[in-house]
């Protein structure tokens, strides 16, 4: 079982400013077949092009987050998944202010990834099974061995299966090798 605590990871800025990122996770360093983090984003601008990436962000704090992706625009809500590729041109507004956002990026003739936030529930354990990350978006979550994590902490599923119970929202993110 792997746990990351959010507060341990640093910030790093974005390549046209805008914004931090701390990443949870990822395969390849600079050059990643996937990679998954939290950004914090502060003033509107455009996203950096990355091509040959698919992407999957989801809003997770903050109220409402305009996309404009190759001039269509996609009103974000908070915890609902949007697809979109690297490719595109794309620029944020945030008419109601700051948010924060998951993002998870895979290339695309590598990797396919999905985000489904799903509530919590104390009765019924959630396993994160292999090739799955969960992150914990509001509320509190224990796991089996009495472990509590904090809001946007991450675990791995690694083989072990673990389960978490709480009260709150989980984002988990599933990434899929291609096979083509």
């Amino acid at each position: 079982m792997s746990l990351l605590r959010y507060s341990a990871l640093k910030p790093q800025p974005w390549l046209g400013g805008g914004g931090v990122t701390r990443v949870l996770a990822e395969s390849g360093g600079t050059d990643f077949d996937w990679r998954i983090s939290i950004a914090e984003v502060s003033q509107p601008g455009p996203f950096s092009a990355l091509p040959g990436i698919d992407r999957v962000i989801t809003l997770i704090e903050g109220e409402f987050l305009l996309l404009d992706v190759n001039g269509v625009e996609h009103g974000l809500e908070k915890f609902r998944p949007f697809r979109f590729s690297g490719d595109s041109e794309t620029r944020a507004e945030l008419p109601t202010g700051p948010g924060m956002d998951l993002n998870v990026m895979t290339r695309r003739d590598k990797f396919r990834g999905f985000v489904t936030v799903l509530e919590l529930s104390k009765k019924r354990p959630h396993p994160v099974f292999d090739d799955q990350w969960a992150v914990l978006l509001q509320g509190s979550a224990e796991l089996q061995d009495g472990t509590t994590m904090n809001r946007f902490d991450a675990l791995a599923g690694d083989g072990t299966t673990p389960e978490l119970i709480g009260r709150g929202f989980l984002a988990v993110i599933s990434l899929e090798p291609v096979t083509d």
